[in-house]
């Protein structure tokens, strides 16, 4: 019904904006684009708008905005939205650069903010913190992964990238192979929020100024199976998890159907099978002959005793 063509913005909630600003501009290094006592935005140093802080409890992400084509018309696609059963609000001025949103709120309870048109913030040429080229990709917890693929498909014009088995889905609105992510969980709440480097140097960079600034990685430097993306976590003073990225497959060709190859996807079970128990092994400190395949696509299994305990593959650069 509707086609997203990217990622806009990411809402959260914190009780202390200005640390949270902080971190955002000192460690991340976006810019700060708008700030009063219980609001801020935050771009990256290219203009575009990547989070909105509010005044709140820590860690929530109540809204998240979402780019569809330049020009569209709100009050048709408001229609269109009403016609399927889906109650919608115009809304103006979200932020500096998005006058006009049409709002929504998917399954889970986040509100949508679908914007056509954007302005970039002011170019922002200081060089602070990593720098991120964007906002990248945004994960979730949720009881009804299956329910939450359904509606970003068929509302929003996501396709399904990947599943881990039933309870972990990768969903793509552009060439990069993920936007949202939709893992299964009883509680309904923010996983983690991706921001995308230039490359594998900057990745490099991030660990050392983390490090430098007393901020510890939680995983990685690894690379993905899934995605394939190169990747760390840390989590920021609020506790949400924060991850840099860069090399994420691509879909350059939609009816071709296949994300750019690269030496890994000749035999991504063999990759798997072999990359995955060392990184098993390393990650709970047991011995290989413990390890074994794991049915989940992606992954290995450690077992202990009679329990079974499964992991992503990946490699530990």
């Amino acid at each position: 019904m509707l086609q997203v063509k990217r990622a806009g913005h990411s809402t959260l909630t914190t009780p202390d904006i200005g640390r949270i600003v902080d971190y955002f501009t000192r460690i991340v290094g976006l810019s700060l684009v708008a700030r009063d006592k219980d609001r801020a935005i935050l771009a990256t140093k290219s203009g575009l708008e990547a989070i909105a802080l509010e005044r709140g409890d820590a860690g929530e992400a109540p809204r998240l905005s979402f780019q569809i084509a330049p020009g569209s018309d709100l009050d048709a696609l408001a229609g269109r939205l009403a016609q399927a059963g889906l109650k919608s609000e115009l809304r103006h001025d979200i932020t500096p650069g998005i006058r006009e949103a049409l709002t929504f709120k998917d399954p889970k309870g986040t509100t949508l903010e679908i914007f056509p048109d954007c302005a970039f913030a002011a170019d922002d040429d200081t060089f602070t913190g990593v720098m991120p080229l964007k906002l990248g990709h945004i994960a979730y917890t949720c009881p009804d992964v299956a329910g939450m693929v359904k509606f970003y498909c068929a509302f929003l014009g996501f396709r399904v990238s990947d599943w881990r088995s039933d309870f972990f889905a990768f969903l793509r609105c552009s060439r990069d192979h993920h936007t949202v992510n939709f893992l299964r969980d009883a509680k309904t709440a923010i996983h983690h929020i991706a921001f995308e480097v230039r490359d594998w140097s900057d990745i490099k960079r991030a660990s050392d100024l983390l490090a430098k600034n007393k901020i510890t990685l939680t995983w990685g430097p690894l690379r993905h199976i899934i995605g394939h993306n190169i990747a760390i976590y840390h989590k920021n003073p609020d506790g949400v998890v924060i991850e840099f990225f860069c090399e994420m497959d691509q879909m350059h060709d939609e009816e071709l159907g296949f994300f750019e190859p690269r030496p890994w996807h000749q035999d991504p079970a063999a990759a798997a099978k072999s990359v995955g128990r060392r990184y098993a092994v390393q990650l709970v400190g047991t011995d290989v002959s413990q390890s074994e395949p794991c049915p989940y696509r992606g992954s290995v299994a450690v077992r202990t005793g009679e329990e079974m305990t499964c992991y992503e593959a990946a490699i530990i650069s």
